[in-house]
């Protein structure tokens, strides 16, 4: 299948954004840098370790729910051996949540040693949550703060400016809006984006988009594919993306007038699936192929 157009994604809000956390960072302790735990290297935005320079930080592998456990230990793995604090959470149901507090104290505890030292004890921490759109950064600070004031939309492009929250006595968060990189320079890197709906679906080829999913499915979690549209390994081997994609809307009987298969609904059908982890949980990135991810 041919490869998709090089996407490229970068409104005028995304430059503020940039300013908006440049000209915040003097205020805050350390940066807490939301990932999705599906692709924890392709969510990672180079453009924001130039932005957040030596601030302390904290990774957060967001939606682990949806990603494969065991690839999500062996990212946690890499960044620990790279020195980075890193944990894996869901901010649904609020597994893992209860590590974030005593991670960043652990992180800044030469600094707040520091604070009682001159006589500052229980001085507030202050930290900023960036990350790309849709990765869940509203969601994670409502549940932190155990309120609904945040916005939330499993959509990019939904919160729009900076916003302080109080999480817990002494300890306060940052909302930023999500922000992407003006040009993706690996292609793969841009249509994992496109896979979990951080790039708006409007500007994509959805179908050929579902396509490649679906050679990528198909050749990391084969199992998942014939599971969940009842195939055989022997039915998609060899297939490209788009007639895989035809497959699939045969399967599920897809059909317009004439018998042809509506390859738009099916590609519709393919990426929902994926994004709310009916296919299962699956991680795209891999942290075997990614040992040089930098934060």
């Amino acid at each position: 299948m041919e490869e998709l157009q090089t996407i490229q994604w970068f409104p005028g809000h995304m430059t503020r954004t940039k300013r908006q956390i440049e000209s915040q960072l003097r205020l805050i302790d350390a940066v807490a840098v939301l990932l999705d735990a599906r692709i924890p290297y392709s969510s990672c935005n180079p453009d924001l370790r130039s932005v957040i320079n030596n601030k302390p930080r904290i990774v957060i592998l967001n939606k682990s729910d949806m990603a494969d456990p065991t690839e999500t230990k062996r990212w946690l793995s890499l960044f620990r051996e790279k020195q980075i604090a890193a944990i894996a959470l869901d901010c649904k149901s609020g597994k893992g949540l209860q590590q974030f507090i005593p991670t960043v104290k652990n992180v800044l505890s030469d600094r707040i040693k520091a604070w009682e030292a001159k006589g500052m004890t229980g001085r507030t921490i202050k930290v900023m949550v960036v990350g790309i759109p849709n990765v869940g950064k509203s969601s994670f600070i409502n549940r932190m703060s155990k309120q609904n004031r945040a916005k939330a939309e499993d959509r990019p492009g939904v919160t729009r400016g900076n916003q302080w929250f109080t999480i817990g006595k002494g300890f306060d968060l940052l909302d930023t809006p999500g922000v992407l990189w003006p040009k993706f320079d690996d292609k793969l890197v841009g249509e994992k984006l496109a896979y979990i709906g951080s790039v708006r679906d409007e500007i994509l080829d959805t179908e050929q988009l579902a396509g490649r999913l679906l050679e990528y499915l198909r050749d990391r979690y084969p199992a998942s594919v014939c599971m969940r549209y009842k195939l055989t390994q022997e039915d998609i081997s060899g297939l490209q993306g788009y007639e895989l994609l035809h497959l699939v809307g045969k399967k599920r009987g897809m059909l317009i007038t004439g018998g042809e298969v509506n390859t738009e609904r099916a590609a519709a059908a393919v990426l929902d699936e994926f994004r709310s982890a009916t296919l299962g949980r699956l991680t795209l990135d891999k942290a075997e192929e990614h040992k040089d991810v930098r934060i």
